[in-house]
């Protein structure tokens, strides 16, 4: 497939409702039209496309309800939902920009008017954690809703939204028999946005906190509570499955075991050579090195908003070397044996942050499963988003054998 978006940073964030078209997202078309309305426009063109869109889908959406048409009126609004949540990802970073606070509040309440059209009202929940609580929502078992079933909660990374989570794994894990909550946690959605709280790597307490509110679930079987994370999910869900041990299977896509792996070898190709990369933490590397490190990241249009605008903001730093330090903290250093629970890694084909996930895999003491996805299969890249049904197919085949759901 050719690029839709001129620009490379919005080909990648706006390519990713692709994997969305299965459960509910914008057709195919309708994102080839938002990139074209784009066209060799920037950052507000990219924000002010995808509005548009977002907003033609809620006036359909509310035009379809007041003529009783429930089934169209939920989809659109979904549609619309999606789109204000695409809208705002080139704009991370602080100071806040008043764009980003708007959409991502109009995605929410868009996300939560279709819900409530559901044959079966999903509500928000509050789940309490330390001072404050974590947003979620229970999408339950389609047709299921107050069986008791298995439960699969999910995870996000560092720049998906509380929708991405629902079109990418929710609806298909709700399709095939599973009541699934979804959340942010801290660093993710609201909880970033709105309450300033950063990423920490400690997730097995934020799950623990998610497995604590599960439990008082008439509708969750206690016995057969899973987590699923993707993207940086993929560091996370693992980190929270060697502490917290309530969990009866963790999915990882993909497995990562280290965040600054990658780091460490950009500074040894900068000169830092492998030994001392490796040995040295990252924040006391040399400064000019860290310098260099810099420049690059400053020239390159995608690193510059991968690590310094999402990055810095979502871990809570100001500088290349708090960042550096930060990261490194990141790690699952003497815990992937404390793993127990069944756990899949998954490892797509040209997914650059798979690199480490085999040599993680071969690590883990539990029972395990490795899932290769390829560009043969249309699969390969980050998260297998061009191929989101195939991933869900997988996983879920194999969490139904783990946990006897089928």
């Amino acid at each position: 497939m050719g690029t839709l978006f001129k620009d490379a940073l919005h080909e990648r964030l706006g390519t990713w409702p692709l994997g969305y078209i299965p459960y509910g997202g914008p057709d195919y078309g309708e994102i080839e039209a938002v990139a074209r309305a784009v066209g060799d426009g920037g950052d507000d063109s990219f924000h002010a496309a995808w509005t548009a869109a977002g907003a033609r889908f809620a006036a359909e959406g509310e035009a379809a309800l007041a003529k009783g048409h429930r089934a169209s009126a939920r989809e659109l609004l979904l549609r619309a939902a999606c789109c204000h949540g695409k809208s705002f990802h080139p704009l991370y970073g602080l100071p806040l920009d008043p764009r980003l606070v708007a959409s991502y509040r109009l995605q929410i309440a868009l996300f939560e008017r279709a819900l409530a059209l559901c044959d079966d009202p999903v509500l928000p929940l509050r789940i309490p954690f330390e001072a404050t609580a974590m947003p979620g929502y229970l999408v339950p078992a389609a047709g299921r809703a107050t069986e008791v079933r298995p439960l699969l909660i999910c995870t996000n990374g560092y720049d998906g939204q509380i929708t991405d989570l629902y079109f990418a794994s929710a609806v298909a894990a709700s399709r095939r028999g599973y009541h699934c909550l979804i959340f942010d946690g801290p660093g993710q959605g609201r909880m970033l946005i709105e309450q300033g709280m950063p990423l920490r790597p400690e997730w097995e307490q934020v799950i623990g906190a998610v497995v604590d509110f599960s439990l008082a679930l008439p509708q969750v079987d206690p016995s057969r509570i899973a987590l699923n994370g993707w993207s940086l999910g993929g560091y996370l869900a693992p980190r929270a499955a060697s502490g917290e041990h309530r969990l009866a299977a963790c999915i990882a896509d993909p497995g990562q075991a280290d965040l600054a792996d990658g780091f460490r070898a950009f500074a040894a190709k900068l000169g830092a050579g492998p030994e001392a990369a490796a040995a040295s933490s990252l924040g006391d590397l040399d400064p000019a090195l860290v310098d260099r490190m810099e420049a690059i990241i400053d020239n390159d249009r995608v690193l510059r908003w991968s690590v310094k605008q999402r990055g810095f903001w979502m871990n809570g730093v100001a500088t290349m070397r708090e960042y550096l330090r930060e990261i490194e903290r990141f790690s699952m250093q003497g815990r992937t044996g404390l793993i127990r629970c069944p756990t899949l890694f998954t490892l797509a084909e040209g997914d650059p942050l798979a690199a480490g996930t085999q040599a993680f895999f071969e690590q883990l003491r539990c029972p395990r499963q490795l899932v290769c996805f390829t560009r043969e299969e249309g699969a390969e890249g980050h998260c297998e988003m061009l191929s989101r049904s195939l991933v869900n197919r997988r996983s879920l085949d194999w969490l139904d054998e783990v946990l006897g759901a089928a």
